[in-house]
């Protein structure tokens, strides 16, 4: 892997630093980046820039194009990502289902598996599934990603209250199948990332809320996760922010969490699940009480007043299925938090802009990890545009 630890000051960490660099011009170049091009751009010797070229296209990371227009002189030979080999495996599990897709480094989805469990059946399921994934495609695997509900450390699952798994070592779990590095990474955690992902240029300080069946947060600094130390940011769910007669019983067992009044199933009963699509929810909240919609964004109104109080982000974003809502709910969040508390600033409320892709987020994680390099967001919308 291109982005394993380098020791300081050392040829070969020298070597993995620019082949990341050549790598990423590639990336970033849309088809259109050539040698030239990249020596100078990381101002290398012309014939440093083809060595470097000719091991990526060695490892099958990039593969030659067409020649570029002439500027004069010889004609240069265009530069794109290898799609046709390498894949990634991103595994978005759910309490009742999991998403198996297989990514080309372009980001398309080039395989996509789905598979039911009950609470009794999901860890065979999951196992038989990921066994049939290393059997089709385990010798062009080059990293893997499990997404999921519930803190982690990238290794274990620290604690998952919708899977109720906890100290759960899942990575190692699935490498013994897949044989390649498998990471985790918490949902609402990914959802952010690929928000940010989709941006030509993402900068600024976000605070980004899921909700679904349960709420999550992020926070993301010019595009990039900003963990805890301890790997439970973002865990706003199980706050108490309802208290007294209105406060009502939880899942997890206490009364008054966000999650009790705010969370989807809160809102639209125990009929919804996460795996509904947007048409679906649309139709269950139209058969909804309408005051529980009000009460929803007073909770999270709170919450978000709070935590913006806190982070002083640039903007709020509201993502998951609750963008099925529509405006009116987004309307009603936007009017609670509308009043300037003393020593604040007034934070923009918006809900995320989706894609048609779910795996981007573990997605990017995962290349980042393997390779130190980052999709374009240009990429992306070619890589979503084949889904639609």
């Amino acid at each position: 892997m291109l982005n394993s630890d380098d020791a300081p000051d050392t040829q070969a960490s020298v070597r993995r630093a620019n082949l990341r660099r050549a790598l990423q011009l590639v990336f970033r170049g849309g088809g259109a980046q050539t040698r030239a091009g990249i020596a100078r751009a990381t101002g290398l010797t012309a014939a440093t820039a083809s060595s470097l070229v000719a091991e990526l296209i060695e490892s099958r990371l990039i593969v030659e194009g067409v020649q570029a227009a002439s500027t004069g002189g010889k004609r240069a030979t265009t530069l794109s990502v290898d799609a046709g080999h390498h894949r990634i495996l991103v595994m978005v599990i759910r309490p009742t289902d999991a998403r198996l897709a297989l990514l080309a480094l372009d980001g398309t989805e080039v395989d996509v598996r789905t598979v039911a469990y009950t609470a009794v059946s999901r860890e065979r399921m999951l196992d038989e599934a990921v066994a049939r994934i290393a059997e089709d495609h385990g010798d062009r695997l080059l990293i893997a990603a499990a997404q999921l509900p519930g803190t982690t450390d990238g290794r274990t699952v620290l604690e998952s209250v919708q899977l109720d798994w906890r100290e759960e070592p899942l990575a190692a779990r699935l490498e013994k199948q897949l044989v390649v590095p498998v990471l985790l990474v918490n949902d609402v955690d990914a959802e952010a990332i690929a928000e940010a992902a989709g941006e030509a240029e993402s900068s600024g300080y976000r605070l980004f809320i899921h909700i679904g069946v349960g709420i999550g947060a992020a926070v993301t600094v010019d595009g990039q996760l900003a963990p805890g130390p301890r790997d439970r940011a973002g865990e706003i769910g199980h706050v108490q922010v309802e208290f007294g007669e209105h406060a009502r019983l939880c899942r997890c067992g206490r009364r008054g969490c966000l999650e009790s009044a705010s969370s989807m199933t809160a809102m639209l009963g125990d009929d919804f699940s996460d795996a509904m699509d947007e048409d679906d929810i649309a139709a269950l909240a139209r058969t909804a009480d309408g005051t529980v919609f009000a009460e929803g964004a007073r909770a999270l109104a709170r919450t978000v007043k709070l935590a913006a109080a806190l982070l002083d982000p640039t903007e709020v974003v509201i993502g998951g299925p609750v963008r099925a809502l529509g405006e009116p709910f987004l309307d009603l969040v936007r009017a609670e938090t509308a009043y300037l508390a003393s020593g604040t600033a007034s934070v923009p409320v918006r809900y995320a802009r989706g894609g048609a892709n779910p795996s981007i987020g573990a997605g990017q994680l995962a290349l980042s990890s393997a390779l130190g390099v980052v999709w374009s967001a240009e990429q992306l919308s070619s890589a979503n545009a084949d889904l639609r």
